[in-house]
C-alpha cells in the first residue's frame, strides 16, 4: 500500500455514541441455493438457531463432523454477503468456532471463511434494517478485535484485511432478489460505536515477535486512524505510547516504521494533542525517536527516508513542548553541542562532506532545533555559551559579506541570495531564550552588548528593504523589538542603553502608511511588537520618555488610537495611562488635532461611546443614563445571574473592568483633568458626566454584588451592616440620579443655546433680504432716473431741497460760498458734489526745481507747500489764512 493511498482518508462517518436498538426476536434463516433458485439470486429457508443448538450440545462422535458440515453449508449460503438480521447469530456461531479452536484446529477454516465473508458489504432488506439492527452490527463488529487472541496467524490476517475491506469494499458478485447493499459507510460507523479501534491497539502487545501479523494489525490501524472517534478510542487505550515504543523494532521492509509515523500524525491531528504528548514523554519513546533519527539521517537517501526523517524530527519538537519530558539523553549525547557546531559563519576552503545548500539546510534545521530544544536546556545553553555564539553569528548575518544561499528547504523560504534566513532562525532562538525570563540568560545578553547590536540590525533591514523580501525584513524586525521587550522590561540599564537610537527606531515604525495594516504581510504584528516595546523599553526610564514626547511620539501614537481599530486600542490607551504620569504629557495630549480638528479629549469620548454601544449598555437617544441603579451594566451582565464566588474569585463587574476599555479611558481623562478638555461638544460633555463618575459607579455596582449574593446564600447581615451596605446602595443610585440631572441640564442648556444661534441665523437671512430689496428699489430709482426726464427733474428738486434744508439758516460772515452743481453739465443724473480748488501759485512753492530740503524748512502758518524761509526767522505771528 502506498503512503498516499494509506493516507487517503474514507469516507469520514460523524461521531456517534453506542446505539441502543433491541432486535425483533425472530427465528434467523439462512438460504439454501438450488440451481434454479441461483439464478434468481433467491435465499432458501434454514433454522440458524439449530446450528447454534449444534454447537452447544456435545456427546455423540459424528457431533463434530455435522457442525463442521453446517458451517460449511452457511458459508456457501452466504457467499453474497450477509443479512443484516441474521448478523447476530451468524458471529455467535463464529465465537462457538473461535471457542473450539484452541482443542479442535478443523474449526479455523471455518472460522477463516466467515471472518473473510465479513469484507463484503452487509445486506439489508428493508432502509430501516441500519438503525433496526444497529446495536447487533456494533456488537458484532467489535467481536472481531477480541477474535484477534487466537493465536493463528492466518486467522489474524484475515481479521486485518476484512477491517481494511471497510474501506476498500467490493460490490457483491451477484444480486440477491429483496436485498440490497447496505451504505458504504455503515460498516465504519458501527466499527466506531463497537469500539473495535481500542481492541486492535490492545491486540498489538500479544504480537510482539509476529512481524508479519503486526504489520498488518498496522495497516488496520491506520485505516482506522482517519477517524476522530477511532483516534479518541486509541488514545484511551494508550495508543501513542504503545506505537512509538516499538518504531525500530527490526523490520527489513520498512513498513513498520512507515505505518506507526503515519498513526502517531493521525493521532496528533485528530485527537487532544496534549495527551498524545504525555504519552510519548518517557525514556522509552524518546530513545526509539532517537534512534530512529539517527539511522534515517546517516543512512536515508531517498525523498521517502528524508520526509520520514523530517517527520520523526517533528514529532520529537512537539515532545519537547512538554516540560515534563525526559529530554536528559539529550544532555547525555550533548545535542546542544552537536547542534551549535552549525551555528557559525562558514570557513573558507574548508572541505565539507556536504554540498553548500545541503548544509543551509543542516545550518537552519539546527538553528530551528535550538529553539524549541534549548529553552529546556538552559545549563547547557549557557555551558556552551550560546549567546555568545548567536550574537557572533548574527553579526555575520548582518555584515556584507559576500554570500549566496540558496533558499531551497522549507527554513530557507525568502532567503535565496541573502542571510535573512539564518538571522530570521536565530532571532526566533533569542526570542525563545530571552521569554524564559531567565536573569542570567537575560543579563549575559545586555552585557555582550545585544540590545545596541539588535539596534543596528534593526537599522540596517529598514535600508536593506525591498518588495520581495517584505514579509521576512516584518517578521525579523517584530522578532528584534520582541527581544528588546524581555531585555528591558525588568531592567532599568537596559532601557537606558536602549537610549534615544531606540526610540527612533520605534518612531520609525509608528509612520508607516497606515494602510499597509490590512496588507497582510505582517505590518499587524510589527505594530504590536512596536507597542510592546513602547510599554517595556521606554516607559520607566525618563530621559527615554522625554525624548519620545519631544519627537511628537504622543501624537503618533493618538493617530493609531483615531484608526479606531479594536485590536490596538487597548494596548495604546495602557500605554496612554503610563506616559501621563510624565507632567509634559498632558500639555502634548492637549495640542494634538486630528481629522476636522478633533481634539484628543473627543476622541477618547467618542471611543467611550463606541465601546458601550458594543457592549450594549442602555442610554436613550441624548446619551443619558436610562436606570440610575446600573449606570454601567452591559448586556452580557444583564444576562448572567449574580452567582455567589469564593472570595478570591473575581466576580463579572471585576471582570467587566479588565475586558474593555472604559477604565483606561477614564484614567487618562481624569489625568488630563475632566474640567478643562479642549474641543468637545454637548454630546461629550453628556458622556463626559458619566465617565466623571466611573469609580463611583463601578463601586456601587460591586457592593450591590455583595449585597445580593448575601441574599443568594441566605445570609443574614446584622443591622449596623445591613444599614451600611443599603446607604451605600442608595447613594450610588443618587450619584446616579444627580448625572442624570446634570445631563438633562446641559441637553436643555444646549438646546436653548440652538434656539438662540437659529434665532442669529434668520435676523442675519432677513437683513441681507432687506439689503438685498433696498438694493433693488435703488436700482430700479436710478433706472426711472435714466429713462424718464420728468423723474430726473423731480429726483434734482427733491436733492436740491435736501440740500438747502440741511445747510445754516444763517450764512456766518467771511465765509466763502462753494457751488455744488456744475453749470452747463448736460447730464441725465444728478452730480455729485464738487469744490473747485485752484492751482496754488508759483510763488509760493518756488517753481518746481526749488529747493524743498525739510531739515531746513519749516512750514508755514498759512498753509500750502513749502516754500523758502530764513533759518534765524522766528515763528511768525499768526495770521488769518486765506481759504483755498
Amino acid at each position: 500500500m502506498s503512503r498516499a493511498e494509506a493516507a487517503e482518508p474514507a469516507e469520514a462517518p460523524e461521531p456517534s455514541s453506542r446505539i441502543k436498538f433491541s432486535s425483533p426476536r425472530q427465528i434467523p434463516i439462512v438460504g439454501v441455493v438450488t440451481e434454479d433458485e441461483e439464478v434468481q439470486g433467491a435465499f432458501k429457508s434454514m433454522d440458524l438457531n439449530r446450528v447454534i443448538k449444534l454447537f452447544e450440545e456435545t456427546g455423540k462422535d459424528d457431533w463434530e463432523q455435522r457442525q463442521l458440515k453446517s458451517v460449511k453449508k452457511l458459508v456457501q449460503c452466504y457467499q453474497n454477503g450477509f443479512p443484516l438480521r441474521d448478523l447476530a447469530q451468524i458471529f455467535k456461531i463464529l465465537n462457538l468456532c473461535a471457542e473450539k479452536i484452541k482443542t479442535q484446529p478443523h474449526f479455523i477454516e471455518p472460522a477463516y471463511n466467515i471472518i473473510k465473508l465479513c469484507g463484503l458489504p452487509f445486506l439489508k432488506k428493508k432502509a430501516s434494517d441500519e438503525i433496526t439492527y444497529a446495536e447487533d452490527t456494533a456488537n458484532s463488529i467489535g467481536l472481531l478485535g477480541d477474535l484477534m487472541k487466537i493465536q493463528n496467524s492466518e486467522l489474524r490476517i484475515q481479521i486485518c484485511k476484512c477491517i481494511i475491506d471497510f474501506y476498500h469494499a467490493e460490490p457483491p458478485k451477484k444480486h440477491i432478489t429483496g436485498y440490497q447493499q447496505a451504505s458504504s459507510s455503515y460498516k465504519i460507523k458501527m466499527a466506531e460505536v463497537g469500539e473495535l479501534a481500542k481492541t486492535m491497539i490492545q491486540s498489538l502487545e500479544l504480537l510482539e515477535n509476529q512481524l508479519v501479523e503486526k504489520l498488518w494489525v498496522l495497516k488496520a490501524l491506520q485505516h482506522l486512524s482517519t477517524s476522530e472517534v477511532n483516534c479518541t478510542l486509541m488514545v484511551k487505550a494508550q495508543a501513542a505510547s504503545g506505537i512509538c515504543a516499538h518504531l525500530n523494532d527490526p523490520d527489513p521492509s520498512g513498513q513498520l516504521l512507515f505505518r506507526s509515523s503515519e498513526i502517531l500524525w493521525n493521532l496528533l491531528e485528530k485527537s487532544s494533542k496534549e495527551e498524545i504528548i504525555q504519552q510519548l514523554s518517557n525514556l522509552k519513546c524518546l530513545l526509539a525517536l532517537k534512534e530512529v533519527f539517527k539511522n534515517l539521517f546517516i543512512r536515508g537517501v531517498s525523498h521517502y527516508d528524508r520526509q520520514l526523517r523530517n517527520d520523526i524530527l517533528v514529532i520529537t519538537t512537539i515532545i519537547s513542548q512538554n516540560p515534563g519530558a525526559p529530554m536528559i539523553l539529550l544532555i547525555d549525547g550533548k545535542v546542544i553541542l552537536a547542534l551549535f557546531t552549525y551555528v557559525k559563519r562558514p570557513e573558507k576552503h574548508k572541505i565539507l562532506e556536504w554540498s553548500a545548500a545541503q548544509y543551509e539546510e543542516l545550518q537552519l534545521h539546527a538553528i530551528a532545533t535550538l529553539s524549541s530544544v534549548a529553552p529546556f536546556l538552559i545549563d547547557e545553553y549557557l555551558f556552551y555559551k550560546g549567546n555568545d555564539q548567536v550574537l557572533e553569528f548574527l553579526a555575520w548575518c548582518d555584515n556584507e559579506d559576500s554570500f549566496f544561499s540558496h533558499g531551497n528547504s522549507f527554513h530557507g523560504a525568502g532567503g535565496r541570495g541573502n542571510k535573512f534566513a539564518q538571522m530570521r532562525y536565530s532571532l526566533r532562538l533569542l526570542r525563545a531564550m530571552v521569554y524564559l525570563e531567565n536573569d542570567t540568560i537575560n543579563k549575559d545578553l545586555c552585557e555582550n552588548g545585544a540590545i545596541q547590536q539588535l539596534i543596528g540590525i534593526f537599522k540596517n533591514t529598514i535600508s536593506k528593504y525591498n518588495d520581495k523580501e517584505e514579509a521576512i525584513l516584518l517578521e525579523i524586525q517584530s522578532d528584534i523589538l520582541l527581544i528588546l521587550s524581555g531585555l528591558c522590561e525588568y531592567h532599568i540599564p537596559g532601557k537606558e542603553i536602549f537610549g534615544t537610537e531606540g526610540v527612533d527606531i520605534i518612531l520609525h515604525v509608528m509612520k508607516t502608511d497606515p494602510k499597509k495594516l490590512q496588507s497582510g504581510l505582517g505590518y499587524n504584528v510589527l505594530l504590536y511588537s512596536t507597542l510592546d516595546s513602547i510599554w517595556c523599553c521606554i516607559l520607566g526610564c525618563y530621559p527615554s520618555e522625554d525624548y519620545f514626547l519631544e519627537k511628537e511620539g504622543i501624537f503618533l501614537l493618538l493617530d493609531l488610537l483615531a484608526l479606531n481599530q479594536k485590536k490596538f486600542c487597548n494596548l495604546i490607551l495602557g500605554i496612554m495611562v503610563e506616559f501621563c504620569d510624565n507632567p509634559k504629557t498632558a500639555a502634548h495630549v492637549n495640542a494634538w488635532r486630528g481629522k476636522k480638528d478633533q481634539t484628543a479629549a473627543s476622541l477618547l469620548i467618542k471611543l467611550w461611546r463606541k465601546e458601550e454601544k458594543e457592549l450594549g449598555v442602555k442610554r436613550d437617544k441624548y446619551g443619558k443614563i436610562v436606570d440610575t441603579k446600573k449606570p454601567l451594566f452591559t448586556s452580557f451582565q444583564e444576562e448572567q445571574k449574580i452567582i455567589p464566588l469564593p472570595a478570591n474569585c473575581p466576580t463579572i463587574a471585576v471582570m467587566d473592568v479588565a475586558e474593555n476599555i472604559r477604565a483606561k479611558i477614564y484614567a487618562v481623562l481624569g489625568k488630563l483633568d475632566f474640567e478643562n478638555l479642549p474641543g468637545l461638544s454637548a454630546e461629550d460633555f453628556v458622556t463626559l458626566c458619566i465617565i466623571h463618575r466611573y469609580l463611583d459607579f463601578k463601586i456601587g455596582e460591586i457592593w450591590n454584588e455583595i449585597y445580593e449574593e448575601i441574599k443568594l446564600e441566605k445570609l443574614r447581615p446584622v443591622t449596623t451592616d445591613k444599614k451600611i451596605l443599603e446607604s451605600i446602595t442608595a447613594a450610588s443610585e443618587n450619584i446616579g440620579k444627580m448625572v442624570v440631572s446634570l445631563q438633562s441640564e446641559m441637553i436643555e442648556s444646549q438646546a436653548r443655546q440652538d434656539v438662540q444661534n437659529e434665532q442669529k441665523v434668520y435676523t442675519k437671512i432677513q437683513a441681507t433680504h432687506k439689503q438685498r430689496e433696498l438694493a433693488n428699489k435703488s436700482w430700479e430709482n436710478f433706472l426711472a432716473r435714466t429713462s424718464n426726464a420728468k423723474t430726473l427733474k423731480k429726483a434734482k428738486r427733491l436733492q436740491e431741497k435736501a440740500i438747502e434744508s440741511s445747510r445754516y439758516g444763517e450764512r456766518p460772515p467771511n465765509a466763502i460760498f462753494h457751488r455744488t452743481d456744475i453749470k452747463g453739465l448736460n447730464a441725465t443724473v444728478p452730480s455729485g458734489g464738487v469744490v473747485t480748488v485752484e492751482s496754488t501759485p508759483a510763488r509760493l512753492v518756488g517753481g518746481p526745481l526749488a529747493d524743498t530740503d525739510i531739515a531746513l524748512k519749516k512750514l508755514p502758518i498759512r498753509g500750502g507747500a513749502l516754500q523758502k524761509v530764513k533759518a534765524v526767522k522766528t515763528v511768525d505771528e499768526p495770521k488769518k489764512s486765506d481759504p483755498a
